[in-house]
Parts: C-alpha cells; sequence; structure tokens
C-alpha cells in the first residue's frame, strides 16, 4: 500500500484513470487496492475526492461501453469468449444470465460488487440490444456507486490506511515476495481446480457426427438444449426436434427426462461444462443412457449440420 500510495502521488489522475480501466476492460489487475489508496490520499488532502471519484466514473464507463459494444456486435459469441478464458472451474455465464434476466437494467447499479456479473452484464446488455442511453444512465450510476464506496472507505479509513503502508513499507522486498507468492498460490489453486473439475467431466460423450446419423435414422432419441432461456432469446438457433429445459430446473427435477430413451444433451459451454456435470447427476439418479453433445451447439454448426428455430415448448409435450 506504500508503494501504491507513492506512485499515485507521483503519478495522480492519469494512473487511477489507466488502472481502473485496464481492469474493467478485463486485465486481471485489482483496482481495489488503488480505490481505497486514493481516498486515503484524499483524506490527508493531497487528492481530491471529487476528481478521484470522476476518473474511476469514466474509466469504467468507458471500459463498459466497449464491452456492450462488443455484445451488439457480436451477439453471443463474446460471452463464450469470457468463458473459455476465466479460471474459474465451470465459468458457464448461466450463474450471471440468471441475475441479468431477472433485474435486468438495474444489475448494472449492483455489478461491480459481484464477481462475474461485474464482467457479464455489459456484453449482455448490447447482446440484447439495451438502448444505449439506458445503459449509459444505469452503468454510470453503477460504476460511480462503486467507485465511491471504496473511496470513501479510504478517504474515511485514512489514517489506518496510512499506518498500514508504513508497516508494510517496512518488510521491504520481503512485501513483493508475499504478495506475488500469495498471488502465484491463488492462480495455482484455481488452475489446479479446474483441471480437476475438467476431469470429473470426463465421461462418454457422443460426437455431432454420430448425433446427426442417429437422426437421419430416425432413432427415438431426447436431445435437450440447456441453454438459459435469456441466451437462447439471443441466439435462438437449435439442433432439430430438441427441447429446452432450464438446467437448474432438471437438477431439482431428475424425473422430468425418461429412463427408456437415449438422451443427449447440450449447451455452449467450453468443455460442455453445464452438460457433462448434468449427465453425471442424472446417471446418479437412475438415468444411464445420457450423454453429452461433444463441441455442443458450435461444434454441429461447424459441420453445416442444419438448425431450426427454438421454440420454448414444455418438456411434457414432447416426452
Amino acid at each position: 500500500m506504500h508503494r501504491t500510495l507513492e506512485f499515485l502521488l507521483h503519478h495522480g489522475y492519469v494512473v487511477l484513470l489507466a488502472w481502473v480501466f485496464a481492469e474493467q476492460a478485463g486485465v486481471p489487475i485489482p483496482s481495489l487496492p488503488l480505490l481505497l489508496a486514493a481516498g486515503a490520499l484524499a483524506g490527508s488532502h493531497q487528492l481530491n475526492i471529487f476528481a478521484s471519484l470522476f476518473i474511476v466514473g469514466l474509466a469504467a464507463v468507458c471500459a463498459d461501453t466497449l464491452w456492450y459494444e462488443l455484445g451488439r456486435r457480436k451477439g453471443i459469441r463474446i460471452l463464450q469468449v469470457l468463458c473459455k478464458i476465466s479460471i474459474e472451474p465451470d465459468s458457464c455465464v448461466r450463474r450471471t444470465e440468471g441475475v441479468f434476466s431477472k433485474q435486468g437494467a438495474r444489475s448494472l447499479l449492483f455489478a461491480k460488487f459481484l464477481p462475474g456479473l461485474s464482467t457479464i452484464a455489459p456484453p449482455l446488455a448490447g447482446i440484447f440490444h439495451m438502448r444505449p442511453h439506458r445503459f449509459l444512465v444505469f452503468d454510470a450510476a453503477g460504476s460511480l456507486l462503486w467507485g465511491a464506496t471504496f473511496l470513501g472507505l479510504g478517504f474515511v479509513f485514512s489514517g489506518q490506511i496510512e499506518r498500514i503502508a508504513e508497516s508494510a513499507a517496512s518488510l521491504g522486498g520481503w512485501l513483493v515476495v508475499i504478495l506475488l507468492g500469495s498471488f502465484a498460490s491463488y492462480i495455482g489453486y484455481k488452475y489446479i481446480g479446474r483441471r480437476r473439475f475438467l476431469h470429473e467431466l470426463r465421461i462418454s460423450r457422443i460426437t455431432v457426427e454420430e448425433l446427426k446419423v442417429k437422426i437421419d435414422a430416425g432413432e427415438d432419441l431426447v436431445i435437450v438444449d440447456l441453454r438459459h432461456s435469456i441466451e437462447l432469446e439471443a441466439d435462438p438457433e437449435t439442433i432439430p426436434g430438441a427441447i429446452r429445459v432450464d438446467a437448474k430446473e432438471l437438477e431439482d427435477k431428475t424425473d422430468l427426462l425418461p429412463r427408456d430413451r437415449e438422451i443427449i444433451l447440450y449447451c455452449t459451454c467450453p468443455n460442455e461444462a453445464t452438460s457433462a456435470r448434468l449427465a453425471l447427476l442424472l446417471r446418479k439418479h437412475g438415468i444411464t443412457r445420457i450423454r453429452p453433445l461433444q463441441g455442443g451447439l458450435e461444434a454441429w454448426r461447424e459441420r453445416r449440420y442444419p438448425v431450426a428455430n427454438a421454440r420454448l415448448t414444455q418438456i411434457s409435450a414432447h416426452i
């Protein structure tokens, strides 16, 4: 923290602008210590609290607007990119799609306080063509609320932060070693967790070629599209004959699927995380003829197999 305070004193608001923008754009550099440091400096009258808040809000809104535009132009594919680069096990965007679908623009007010939603909310707003002025109003309000919270904490506890900074400075180079070691341990823990998760999901899959042969042969299959309704609305194409069932509903009601027919599950998560995990769960409940589709919907499209317009029909109507 001491070095952070010195860094801010020498470079001022430019550092605050660049750092917050980079973090909100996706660079894994936490801006929380910087916001607290800026607030502490404002508390000791070395920075202006209102100028700092304006810069933080401006940086966050600019970065979020980039994601918003990518969502408008690239559609649901941008979420798949975010999903692939995350270090979290099962980083499917489903967890945050549910929040956004319920809260809509209001989710932008608290998005920056919630890991995951902070990254996903702006492109989701673009994907569903939220009006630009509505997005900017809610995103700016959320960014200012986020910035004011942590700048304010730094301002109020500026004395304590200064003492922490002095104590940290006494550690000298050891502090850097401790921080780097902690960060490396965190990344290593997440990486190992992800590898373990993927290993658990290595169950028998069916390829899109195999599925196409079965469909053409007229086999009696149950093909289940596990995408969240909000994702299906943005990308309404589906495999012909597929029915949509929410993954969460299927987890709670495992008797929704028949036990006398082969069941194929698919989603758009990397490594088929949602469909593979659900297949494991349903197998434990006695549904053994169930397999995830390798590559999911994207693999089906890449082979240029036919697609249909999705219809949110009740599962009971089909099986």
